[in-house]
This record gives structure tokens, C-alpha cells and sequence, in this order.
């Protein structure tokens, strides 16, 4: 009765329901996905009801390797199911691994379900975060900080690329473009100070180099801004950079720092001291890089 239905036509949705639940009953997975992929194309509303269960049903491997066969075949609603998944996963563990197939497939996935993605890892399962971002993130390596001059210039950064503090914070501060390269521009108004700048590491025990050049800064000494390296699971601080007045040394600043083998992740941030000044704290960092000191 629901073949002949479903021969009368495609658009009933609880033929289609009927159908994937008598799939689902006899482990036919690619036949459960052909009646999903039915009811999403003719059947408005489909979306809502079927959204959850199939991104429920991918996180089984099995399940999540057919489904990326079928998105592989771009389907209507492939993007929207996608971004669905980025945003609601209940196991980002296997979102990666299905937005991995994708991408070994050939279907591209947004800079911001990527992003989603990699920070709902790094809450629950960092070292899986870490795996993940070096797939989607050509020549990255754990031992030297990322994007050194600014220029992904990515539609979403996740936490393990540079985020700029909000505007929420009082703090003016953004990524922008300069000539055929770009800069971390910022502002602080006076008496107000925080984070400007940040980026998350998965540095090795070891011995860094921090080194960088800023522009623009002018400020008392106890008003200039610092870089700073912590441990990301209590907050335990690694040393401190001062980034000088830019007029001191052609703007370029350096300094040391020591991980030790107890600390897997770190905070890497640049941080504005609340300034006296009546026009408060104004600046760009040209670059910046940390980096593994040279063996000595």
C-alpha cells in the first residue's frame, strides 16, 4: 500500500516517514537515505521534522559515510543541512568526521560551520579539535603560532585562529586590510584596558621566541600593552611580552617563554593596560609569531 502511495506520488510525508522507519528496520541505510532525501526535496516543512533525526542518525560512522555520498550529490537542502548540523551536533567528534568526508569528496564547507565545529571540539575534546583544524587549515603545526601577518582574513575564526576582542567590551579592535597585506588595528579608551587579541595553542613543552613589530603606540611605560601566554585550563600565566613604544627600535619587540610539559594547551593574547591618556591607547600590530627558540 505505501509502494502504491508512493507511486501516486512523492510529496505524501508520512508515506516517506514510513518508508525510512521500514528502512531503518531492515539496516537498509541507503534506502532510508533515498526516502530522507525524498522527503527534503518535495515536501515543505520536511526540514524542521527531519533535520534532527538524520543529524542524530550521523553520528553512527556507517550512517555518516553514506549520507556523505549522498550530500557529495548536492541535494537542495545539502547547505542548509550542513549548517544545521555545524550549529546543533550533539557529537562533534563525528560532525568532523562527516565534514572531513566532505571535504575528501570535494563539497566545500563554510569557514563558519568549520569554526563552530573546531570550538565545540576544543570544549569537549581539544586534541580532536587540533586534528581537525590542521585538515581544514593548510601548513598548520602545533609548534608555531598561526597567520603571523594577518592575512586569512577568514569569513568565521575559530578560537585556535587570531579573534579580535568584541565591541561589547568597550574595546575597538579588528583585522583589516593595508596595501596587499593587512593589520591587527586597535583602540582602548582611557581607563580601560583587556583583552585585544587572541589565539589558542597547542604548543609542546619547550622553549619560544615571541617576536613581532607594532605601529602607532605612544604610551608611559605603565600604559603600554603586553602580550601574554597562560595555561588555557587554569589560567596559569607562562611570561609576559612587553610590546614597547613603536618609535623604539623600528617598533619590533621579542621575548622568551617556557612551556612546561604539563600545560597541553595555552592562550596566547594581547592585552591593553588601562591608559592615562586622554585619547586612551591606539595602535596596530604589523606582526606577530611565537615561535620554538633556537637551540642553543
Amino acid at each position: 500500500m505505501f509502494d502504491y502511495s508512493e507511486a501516486l506520488s512523492r510529496r505524501d510525508l508520512v508515506t516517506q516517514l514510513w518508508m525510512i522507519e521500514d528502512a531503518v528496520g531492515s539496516d537498509d541505510i541507503p534506502a532510508a537515505l533515498r526516502h530522507y532525501d525524498t522527503a527534503l526535496r518535495t515536501r515543505w516543512g520536511a526540514w524542521d521534522l527531519l533535520f534532527p533525526v538524520l543529524a542524530g542518525a550521523s553520528n553512527d560512522p556507517a550512517i555518516g559515510k553514506d549520507l556523505v555520498k549522498l550530500l557529495a550529490s548536492r541535494p537542495t537542502w545539502a547547505d542548509s543541512f550542513v549548517s544545521y548540523l555545524a550549529t546543533n551536533s550533539s557529537d562533534p567528534v563525528a560532525t568532523a568526521r562527516l565534514f572531513d568526508g566532505l571535504r575528501r569528496a570535494g563539497v566545500p564547507v563554510s569557514g563558519q560551520d568549520q569554526a563552530l565545529v573546531i570550538n565545540a571540539l576544543l570544549a569537549k575534546q581539544p586534541a580532536a579539535a587540533w586534528e581537525y583544524y590542521a585538515s581544514v587549515r593548510a601548513g598548520a603545526d602545533r609548534r608555531w603560532s598561526r597567520d603571523p601577518d594577518f592575512k586569512a582574513l577568514l569569513e568565521q575564526a575559530s578560537q585556535l585562529d587570531w579573534v579580535a576582542a568584541s565591541s561589547e567590551t568597550g574595546l575597538s579592535a579588528s583585522i583589516q586590510r593595508d596595501g596587499q597585506g593587512a593589520v591587527f588595528d586597535f583602540f582602548a579608551p582611557a581607563s580601560l584596558g583587556g583583552a585585544l587579541l587572541q589565539q589558542i595553542q597547542f604548543l609542546p613543552p619547550g622553549h619560544y621566541m615571541l617576536s613581532g613589530r607594532s605601529s602607532g603606540i605612544n604610551q608611559p611605560v605603565e600604559s603600554q600593552p603586553y602580550w601574554i601566554l597562560t595555561c588555557t585550563d587554569n589560567g596559569r600565566e607562562l611570561g609576559r611580552v612587553a610590546v614597547p613604544n613603536s618609535d623604539q627600535a623600528g617598533g619590533a619587540f621579542a621575548g622568551s617563554l617556557v612551556v612546561p610539559a604539563d600545560c597541553a594547551t595555552q592562550y596566547l593574547g594581547l592585552i591593553a593596560r588601562a591608559s592615562s591618556a586622554q585619547e586612551g591607547l591606539t595602535g596596530q600590530i604589523l606582526r606577530v609569531q611565537l615561535r620554538p627558540a633556537p637551540q642553543r
